[in-house]
């Protein structure tokens, strides 16, 4: 039997690539109001993760070709794929920032048929949305804003190298998010692929059960020609050199005429996928006894069924793994059936989470909206979030596009976003309005008349709105400049957590003239990427471009000098260090009186500093006093406690959550440089007063508050380094380094005696952070069934690390911290050191208090002296 998978094409291709993908994307928006009826349980919001280089945009690019939205086969090397559309992308072979595609799967005939009784899921037409997100550890910010908006994730793994420490960091920051998962094992043509160690390193490193739902089949040459599909009993052989579309089927019975040695090892994984599951759902096992504890006579629907339910626990104790080459063009059509049967739609998701202004409100979105508008009660949350008029979104991303302008997408979450409609952003408390509405594919845009709830869609020409802000619709007859009701100006959505950054170079406009460009230039940077920060140095007047490692702040140079024009000098990259306070300062009141546009202003306050962890001496029973005390977080480990009056006692134009908004940004402002060396402050505890008798007047403004804030809490800051000096801060590192055991002796005696670093595990499967609910798991690897690879037998019976150690690929892991000065330009070191094998990640760890001989050193090498 022959089976093609094709692609049913709506009007004739039109030669050219480019011209084609438009063609396809203006086809789609002329059938907007068919996909207005799509039902939400045919929606997939999906993003492919995995460490650099595994193939990831390989498989997106398979993907969209036997969808049919492409017409050719892009290839990474030749820089001609849809997803990686920068140059930087295309020049360096990698992907940099998410890319957002949408595609149909199966491929669409444009008509949306109601699904036939008692046929998979993947018989019909379901949208994928589908990100493509980068590997490098550098661009960890931009995986974790798109698992933030995600539904489920496809992790791909590479055959030969296994998983590797960037996936592991992947797969714990989508168990954050409590996003289902399948693997998708690649690259299982190349010499030195081993199906079986990759699965028993998803156990033994990803802490889950691997379900082999897909098997590689390999010839009696050792050639990659097909897979085995374990839940539907049969094997997809493949045309050796095709483009993936001509699939040969057979099933158990011919199999055993091909390839016997394969059927039987088929069955042996069938046998072993039932028991798996029956370990984990309670029905499989009812299945298992109908079938006379048969299990080949099990049905392929209990067995999908089984898989779902598995997959979309909260805690996802098993994982469905598939194999194939996505370069060789096998496997793929069967992960897009997976993509469509296991993972779940936007109904089956849980209710996001808000919060009300900076204080967590406990509520869910449905039940934070309940309180000020009628809906019709249902037992589904998300399909309450269907029947409610007002339009919520989160703006997950910001781009800069040479057609279109500023781009922003954003993930729906309750209601619809149509043309022309009147915005709030309730995290800026600002106003917007959507002109246009867009879909888009990679980097072509098409307009569309609504994005509905559910779906990722994007929003071009907003003026304000940043990377994790909240935007909500306007009432029909309310005045867009005087915002949403009251009820609704403090929903947020939980926002998307943004690292710190640790290297920073210097930024300087050629001429004066440029400078205003420069700015400009650097405002949309920061727009685009929140994980970037920009300072100003006063002493030196050098603008600071902080990013979080050596290749992003080289990818951000590059996009500020080619892409943007900026004309401007780039320094070396440095390390962006911290300061902390050692002494405590006395309260200092301070006042602000100025005129602010035109209008006289004025406000006052009464600060005190210390250092984190050290109770203040001016701490105040507020037991008989009408203040109230509020505990505001700080980024870099610092806490500001502000006590301020009543709301009662407050004017009418200084509401409490907005007071304490601005309050905030004078104080985050003052903390943004250091009164001795000009780094941002570190662990310090602020504590603001603002008394209602003697600080707030008649004119006092909101942005007087903001300013006097800032003020005096950099005067508490210099008033403490004349006490006692601020110490210097350094970035200490977590670092994974994966290297061959042969190397294991140099690298671990060059981390400890050469870079001053601690040493905490040597590891053969290596440690990870998992989620509450992995960690409270036990794997026993000997029990994960793993079919034999072609040249060695399985490592399940007990061979396997033998033969790896004889071909010295035993892979140690090393798990230290070391401080970030000694890391820069490591990786060339460890190369050298692991002859071109060894890997490592790294994220920051902590702050930590430098020594005087070591503070001094370093200040030296920055040409500040002590």
């Amino acid at each position: 039997m022959i089976l093609r998978w094709l692609c049913r094409q709506r009007r004739p291709f039109i030669d050219g690539y480019g011209h084609h993908r438009r063609q396809i994307a203006r086809d789609v928006s002329t059938k907007a109001s068919d996909e207005a009826t799509i039902a939400l349980d045919r929606t997939r919001n999906i993003g492919i993760i995995a460490h650099i280089d595994a193939g990831k945009t390989t498989t997106t690019e398979r993907m969209l070709y036997y969808s049919g939205f492409s017409r050719r086969l892009g290839d990474v090397d030749d820089g001609s794929t849809i997803t990686d559309f920068l140059p930087a992308e295309r020049a360096r072979g990698i992907t940099i920032q998410s890319a957002a595609i949408t595609f149909s799967w199966p491929p669409s005939t444009g008509k949306h048929q109601p699904p036939a009784a008692d046929t998979p899921r993947s018989a019909n037409p379901h949208t994928i949305n589908l990100i493509d997100t980068p590997g490098h550890a550098d661009f960890t910010f931009e995986v974790l804003r798109s698992l933030r908006v995600l539904d489920g994730a496809v992790c791909i793994l590479d055959g030969v190298a296994g998983v590797e420490a960037q996936t592991e960091k992947v797969w714990t920051q989508a168990g954050w998010y409590r996003i289902p998962r399948i693997i998708f094992v690649s690259k299982l043509d190349r010499d030195g692929a081993t199906f079986a160690r990759t699965v028993q390193e998803i156990g033994s490193k990803l802490n889950v059960w691997p379900a082999i739902c897909g098997m590689p089949w390999w010839s009696a040459e050792g050639k990659l020609i097909g897979v085995g599909d374990v839940v539907g009993l049969r094997c997809l052989r493949y045309a050796e050199g095709g483009d993936g579309k001509d699939v040969q089927t057979s099933n158990l019975n011919a199999l055993d005429d091909l390839d016997a040695k394969f059927g039987a090892e088929l069955r042996k994984a069938r046998v072993a996928l039932v028991e798996l599951l029956s370990e984990h759902d309670d029905e499989m096992v009812e299945h298992y006894l109908e079938a006379n504890e048969d299990h080949l006579a099990i049905s392929s629907e209990a067995i999908i069924a089984s898989l779902r339910r598995c997959t979309l626990h909260p805690s996802q104790a098993v994982v469905p793994v598939f194999a194939g080459a996505s370069f060789r063009n096998i496997g793929v059509q069967p992960l897009l059936d997976a993509v469509v049967d296991l993972l779940p739609s936007p109904l089956e998701r849980p209710d996001p989470d808000v919060n009300s202004g900076l204080a967590v409100s406990g509520l869910t979105l449905t039940q934070y909206l309940n309180r000020s508008m009628s809906v019709a009660k249902t037992t589904k949350p998300s399909l309450a979030l269907q029947q409610m008029s007002t339009a919520t979104a989160l703006a997950f991303k910001v781009t800069s596009h040479p057609r279109h302008g500023v781009l922003v997408y954003v993930r729906v979450y309750s209601g619809t976003f149509t043309r022309n409609m009147h915005l709030w952003n309730t995290t800026l408390s600002a106003p917007e309005r959507a002109q246009k509405v867009l879909r888009m594919y990679a980097d072509d845009a098409v307009d569309v008349d609504e994005i509905a709830s559910g779906s990722i869609g994007v929003i071009p020409g907003l003026k304000v709105t940043r990377t994790g802000d909240t935007l909500v619709s306007m009432p029909p007859g309310a005045n867009p400049k005087n915002g949403p009701p009251e009820q609704l100006r403090d929903l947020q959505l939980q926002p998307i957590h943004v690292p710190p950054p640790v290297f920073f170079v210097s930024v300087e406009a050629n001429s004066l003239a440029e400078e205003r460009h420069v700015r400009g230039s650097l405002e949309l940077l920061l727009r685009e990427d929140p994980s970037l920060h920009v300072t100003l140095d006063e002493e030196s007047g050098q603008t600071h471009l902080s990013g979080m490692g050596e290749l992003h702040l080289e990818i951000a140079r590059d996009r500020l000098v080619q892409d943007l024009k900026a004309k401007a000098r780039i320094g070396d990259v440095e390390i962006g260090y911290r300061e902390a306070v050692t002494a405590e300062c006395e309260e200092i009141e301070e006042f602000y009186d100025r005129d602010v546009a035109g209008k006289s202003s004025r406000a006052g306050c009464t600060v005190s500093i210390c250092q984190s962890g050290v109770p203040l001496n001016q701490a105040k029973d507020l037991a008989d006093s009408d203040q109230e005390l509020h505990t505001l977080e700080m980024p870099d480990e610092n806490l500001l406690y502000v006590i301020i009056p009543p709301p009662t006692a407050l004017p009418t134009n200084l509401p409490t959550q907005t007071l304490k908004s601005y309050l905030r940004t004078g104080v985050l402002a003052a903390l943004a440089r250091g009164p001795t060396h000009g780094f941002p402050m570190h662990s310090t505890k602020i504590t603001l007063t603002l008394d209602h008798t003697t600080h707030l007047f008649p004119n006092t403004s909101l942005s007087a508050i903001s300013s006097v804030a800032r003020l005096a809490v950099a005067k508490a800051l210099r008033a403490s380094a004349k006490i006692q000096d601020t110490v210097l801060m350094e970035p200490v590192m977590s670092v994974r380094i994966s290297v061959p055991e042969e190397n294991l002796g140099a690298v671990v005696q060059d981390l400890s005696a050469q870079r001053g670093g601690s040493v905490a595990s040597l590891d053969a499967d290596g440690e990870t952070s998992y989620s509450a609910d992995a960690a409270a798991r036990i794997i026993d690897v000997s029990r994960i069934y793993t079919p034999p690879d072609p040249f060695g037998s399985s490592p399940g019976s007990g061979t396997g690390d033998a033969l790896l150690e004889a071909e010295n690929r035993v892979i140690r892991v090393i798990k230290a911290t070391v401080p970030l000065r000694e890391m820069i330009g490591y990786l060339k070191h460890l190369r050298s050191l692991s002859g071109g094998r060894g890997t490592f990640t790294m994220d920051v760890d902590r702050f930590e208090k430098m020594g005087g001989v070591r503070m001094k050193a370093v200040l030296e090498a920055m040409g500040r002296g002590m």
